[in-house]
């Protein structure tokens, strides 16, 4: 079992470690992470335990604990109508004013003397020494008390021996307090006895301004940080905010407008242009174009018609659309992927361990550092209020915040970054091992390849007409639902064909498939299967090796009797895969392609995609140990592949990469998944990965810098060399920027952007022997002026007009992609999108 649970009261890293700690004693407790910066923390655990066992156990620590917003409302609670992260920035800013009102007097007042700025009389002169020290402290009590909060947290986990940040605050600002009291009380005695001389000197040393400002500098870092953490989780708000309110639903042949919350799976809705699909479904009327970029990150809208799915959040460019709702609530695509993202988001990368263990103990070390350096300097013969002030500062410029923040924050942009290019990260731990790639491994359709099949050549054996090839070939393989199998189904469709009745199908795993027809056997598949019914296939042997060295797929029919002919399927590779395999190479990585096709079909495709290495002829259960092998040689894999025949190599890759099209068993075995179905997308992963980690070891490497400088500085190393010590408020201000610091760092994750897709597909001919050898042609047109969604409908419109024209708009790259099934010249091409409106630059 699962929960996800959020935390109050956590202020540094040494408050998570130490509520990790008290949560993964309990017994039945498997696996827990705690997320500083997201206040949450979620726990694996067993029979054994239970969610108010672990409630408990964090409030022992100290801390308060609550199922998770969303775990809440699935249970019928009532949840928080605010963002917390909203309602901890609006409180931080409300105590910042108030700090800032009373400190900034406080501080003029404390330090007037020293810049000869006019002061109030009854401030002035030795005689008033009481007023000035009591006026301070009256105006530093406001300020103590918007910030209480720092002493109850750190007294209270002082005294249950989990000192934390709000420690320090508290033992450093307490130090100043009490000696400022101590002060008026040494002022009054010195009035009493008319010693002016001991009056003035503790006049001189009241701590108020540095207890106030100690407060207020800590509470401006906060405010900062809880603004900058804000920031961090800007992605998971802005899908979250993509769900429509509403939606239009037709039931009893009326249209009615519902909460989105009351869509029933079965409804049918509609949308219209303009409007944003709110749940996932299959359009049932209509047709048009949906803009599903905030998913995949593709710019460019979709053409739907009646048919085709529908994802929720996807915004109706143009058209008029009818659904079927399929998923609905936290089942829907977009629920899905905020679960992800928030689930990467509070995961934890292996790196961290390290800032754990360290913010383990470091509190325990600074206070220890602190008394020791006050008493040292005791010792040397300084004053109290010289050892007082180093200890102050010591307590306050250490930062366990900086350490607890330098991982999550970036994960945090990371993985939502990675989702608004729809790279979705399963887990931090696969992001952190992305970037250690040096092996990936590609599955060939449908990952390389369209993983859409189309027939290219159908040859008959001599005296086996071309009908009854077709006939039987798709009888056969209406059963299989393999890719290849589809389109020679497709074929028969399109040429009017009829299926016959096929008994007792059986699927052969790696060589192909049988049926009885009209009571006589028939076998479909591969050589091998052709030799094991030990049926001689030696008369098309020539051709099928031809075929295959083209990069197509040979497929051989037959009875019982003999072979019956050959029909070959080519799977074109898709248009950036040949970019993808040239990315990854300059990258260093080896490439891999993956497949059970044959050695000469597979070394066609390699050619054509520029794949350095492939290793064909696998098996399905193959995979897997492949996998392995590279593995046992010492490299870090990485596989992308998208099938039920995937998932297991999927499992075992260090890095599994699920194309977003592809089952929904390799997106759940898979770390990685791709919405795209684009390999350019791998490359992108890989580098946010390499971001992602420099960002966290920059942020690491400050953490330690800052902490290892600061605290022997606020020590008072420098003072007998070169009489250099470190006030309190600064001391408190260098803390507060550490914080900030290592936020903004992580923000600049946001200025990531993936490589432009610049590659185009080859021109393609492709030839069907039963078709006269019909020719298919690509050709690219490059446009200018198109400037939105509407431009490039408008001119994919006008090119799809044109006989024999099947166009595809890119608005990203300025250009279409233009498929020709008869003769079309370029001027007709040319004048069909001047006549839209546009420029034509040229046409390939």
């Amino acid at each position: 079992m699962k929960e996800k649970f959020d935390i109050t009261g956590m202020t540094c890293s040494a408050c998570s470690a130490r509520v990790e700690k008290k949560v993964a004693e309990l017994e039945g407790v498997e696996e827990v992470n705690v997320n500083l910066l997201s206040n949450a923390m979620s726990v694996v655990f067993n029979d054994q335990t239970s969610v108010k066992k672990i409630i408990s156990a964090v409030e022992d620590a100290g801390y308060g604990a609550s199922l998770h917003a969303k775990r809440q409302a699935k249970k019928g609670a009532a949840v928080p109508t605010e963002d917390p992260a909203i309602a901890q920035q609006k409180s931080m800013k409300h105590r910042l004013i108030i700090s800032l009102v009373f400190t900034i007097p406080l501080f003029y007042i404390s330090m007037g003397h020293m810049w000869h700025v006019p002061m109030p009389a009854f401030l002035e002169g030795t005689q008033n020494a009481i007023a000035f020290a009591f006026t301070q402290f009256l105006l530093m009590l406001p300020v103590v008390y918007v910030n209480f909060s720092y002493f109850k947290n750190g007294f209270r986990n002082l005294w249950r021996r989990s000192p934390n940040m709000d420690s320090l605050i508290a033992l450093g600002s307490t130090a100043a307090i009490v000696y400022g009291i101590f002060a008026i009380y040494k002022i009054g005695y010195g009035l009493g006895i008319q010693d002016m001389h001991l009056v003035h000197e503790y006049q001189m040393d009241l701590y108020f301004e540095s207890a106030a400002m100690i407060l207020a500098l800590i509470t401006v870092g906060k405010y900062m940080e809880s603004r900058a953490k804000g920031k961090t989780s800007d992605a998971i708000r802005k899908l979250i905010d993509l769900t429509p309110k509403t939606a239009t639903v037709i039931r009893d042949g009326q249209e009615q407008t519902i909460p989105v919350e009351e869509v029933l799976v079965g409804d049918y809705i509609r949308v219209k242009a303009g409007e944003t699909v709110p749940v996932d479904g299959i359009i049932t009327e209509g047709a048009g174009s949906v803009d599903e970029s905030a998913l995949t990150g593709e710019s460019i809208p979709v053409e739907k018609k009646a048919g085709d799915p529908i994802t929720g959040a996807g915004i109706v460019s143009s058209g008029y659309l009818v659904f079927q709702a399929k998923k609905v609530g936290d089942d829907t695509t977009l629920a899905q992927i905020i679960d992800l993202v928030e689930e990467a988001s509070s995961s934890k990368a292996p790196i961290a361990k390290l800032a754990d263990k360290v913010s383990g103990i470091f509190v325990p070390i600074v206070i220890g550092v602190a008394v020791l350096a006050t008493v040292i300097w005791l010792l040397t013969g300084a004053t109290f209020e010289f050892a007082l002030s180093i200890g102050i500062s010591v307590l306050v410029i250490s930062c366990p915040c900086a350490l607890g923040l330098a991982t999550p924050t970036a994960i945090m942009v990371g993985t939502g970054k990675g989702a608004e290019n729809g790279i979705l990260m399963k887990s931090a731990e696969a992001l952190e091992t992305a970037h250690k790639v040096g092996t990936v491994v590609l599955d060939k359709t449908g990952t390389v390849t369209e993983g859409k099949p189309s027939v290219t050549d159908v040859l008959p054996t001599e005296g086996v007409p071309l009908s009854s090839l077709i006939q039987i070939a798709a009888s056969l393989e209406q059963l299989s639902g393999h890719p290849l199998g589809n389109a020679i189904v497709e074929y028969a469709n399109t040429q009017n064909i009829p299926f016959l009745q096929a008994d007792g199908f059986q699927a052969t795993e790696g060589q192909g498939i049988s049926a009885v027809i009209d009571g006589k056997h028939y076998y479909a598949g591969n050589r091998l299967m052709m030799e094991m019914q030990k049926l001689p296939f030696q008369d098309l042997q020539s051709r099928a090796e031809q075929f295959a060295g083209e990069g197509k797929t040979p497929l051989f029919f037959a009875n019982e009797e003999k072979l019956l002919g050959v029909i070959a399927v080519a799977d074109p590779i898709k248009p950036t895969s040949r970019q993808a395999v040239s990315e990854l190479t300059q990258m260093g990585i080896d490439v891999i392609m993956l497949t059970g096709d044959n050695a000469k079909t597979a070394e066609a495709i390699r050619q054509q995609a520029g794949i350095p290495t492939v290793i064909s002829d696998v098996l399905p259960q193959e995979k897997e140990a492949q996998i392995r092998k590279l593995q046992e040689d010492g490299k870090v894999v990485a596989m992308i592949g998208d099938g039920i025949n995937d998932a297991p190599a999927l499992a075992r890759a260090d890095v599994g990469v699920a194309i977003g099209a592809g089952t929904d068993i390799a997106i759940e075995s898979a770390d990685v998944v791709l919405m795209r179905s684009d390999l350019l997308d791998v490359v992108s992963a890989i580098r946010l990965s390499h971001a992602v980690i420099r960002n966290i070891k920059q942020n690491l490497f400050w953490a330690f810098f800052y902490n290892s400088i600061g605290i022997p500085l606020a020590a008072g190393i420098l003072f007998p060399a070169f009489a250099l010590k470190l006030n309190p408020m600064f001391a408190a201000a260098a803390m507060s920027f550490s914080s900030v610091f290592v936020v903004s760092n992580a923000l600049r994750l946001k200025w990531f952007t993936p490589r432009a897709r610049s590659a185009a597909p080859a021109t393609q001919e492709i030839k069907s022997s039963e078709r006269n050898e019909e020719i298919v042609m690509q050709k690219i047109i490059h446009i200018n002026g198109m400037s939105c969604p509407h431009c490039s409908n408008h001119v994919q419109q006008a090119l799809n007009a044109i006989g024999g024209v099947e166009a595809v708009v890119e608005l990203e790259n300025k250009l279409a992609r233009v498929t020709l099934t008869g003769a079309v010249s370029d001027d007709t091409l040319k004048q069909a999108v001047v006549d839209a409106g546009y420029e034509v630059v040229t046409i390939e």
